[in-house]
């Protein structure tokens, strides 16, 4: 079973570089299931729900977010009416929604998504992430009763991500790390068995600042801004990464970083 995972995708560029492409790329790759970070979809903050459906509707089967999920009004509504967004499944219970998809193919196979928000540097409070894993795994297990689990590990730090990784390597299909915009060239399988990589990048205009129009920049000359963000409008690269997974152990059988579009170098 082969799965895409993409980077968050920020702002209108990022958007048009998923859905103009999307359909392209699972035909070409065999892809079988499409997971798109939307924490930076709408205006570079958070997701809405007319652009959750247009993802939805334009090939992605779950969506995850993060740190930016409630920036948008809407986000507690269409949490708890599409299940097929996801928000960090270590956050309080009060929050509306969940972090863990179970979804059934066509076929009978078990596929769990997971979401989880990290710890170091950022303002979500919630479950430690790997005690949070270590009990959702006392129910779910590759290679017995689900063939495949991938986790969205939205997190500050390299150092928090790789320590994930390590911590569910064989336990787990795929550790993919999100939120930090920049693709990192570490896509590996990890010893016993886990696809990884510590970041996956972003869908967006990477002639900018993380995806955001360059007036950012005087923040960090200066001290302050008084400038509103807003993100960067040319042409967005398609940050991603293609994960083939063996159904019967439930363990990576490979893992290629994806880059499409925009100022970056493709991915081979």
């Amino acid at each position: 079973m082969r799965f895409l995972i993409c980077g968050d995708v920020v702002g209108r560029a990022g958007r048009e570089v998923v859905f103009q492409n999307l359909s392209g790329i699972k035909k070409r790759l065999s892809i079988d299931f499409v997971i798109i970070n939307v924490d930076n979809a709408a205006h570079g903050f958070g997701i809405m729900p007319e652009i959750a459906y247009q993802f939805l509707e334009n090939g992605a089967d779950v969506l995850t977010a993060g740190n930016h999920l409630f920036d948008q009004k809407e986000a507690p509504g269409l949490l708890e009416s599409e299940k097929r967004v996801l928000r960090p499944a270590n956050m309080v219970n009060t929050v509306p929604g969940s972090g863990v998809l179970e979804i059934i193919t066509p076929i009978g196979q078990k596929i769990i998504i997971v979401h989880l928000v990290g710890q170091v540097n950022m303002p979500m409070i919630g479950e430690n992430p790997f005690y949070y894993m270590d009990k959702l795994l006392l129910k779910y297990q590759i290679g017995k009763n689900v063939q495949a689990i991938i986790v969205d590990f939205h997190a500050e730090t390299t150092s928090e991500k790789n320590a994930l990784g390590c911590h569910l390597d064989g336990r787990v299909s795929a550790v993919v790390g999100t939120h930090t915009h920049i693709p990192t060239a570490d896509e590996r399988i990890l010893e016993s068995g886990t696809a990884f990589q510590t970041d996956v990048g972003m869908c967006g205009d990477y002639n900018s600042v993380i995806g955001m129009q360059k007036v950012i920049a005087e923040k960090f000359v200066n001290g302050y801004s008084y400038k509103k963000m807003s993100p960067a409008s040319g042409e967005a690269t398609l940050c991603g990464v293609v994960v083939s997974v063996d159904t019967a152990t439930g363990l990576a059988l490979s893992v290629n970083s994806l880059r499409f579009g925009g100022v970056l170098h493709p991915s081979s």
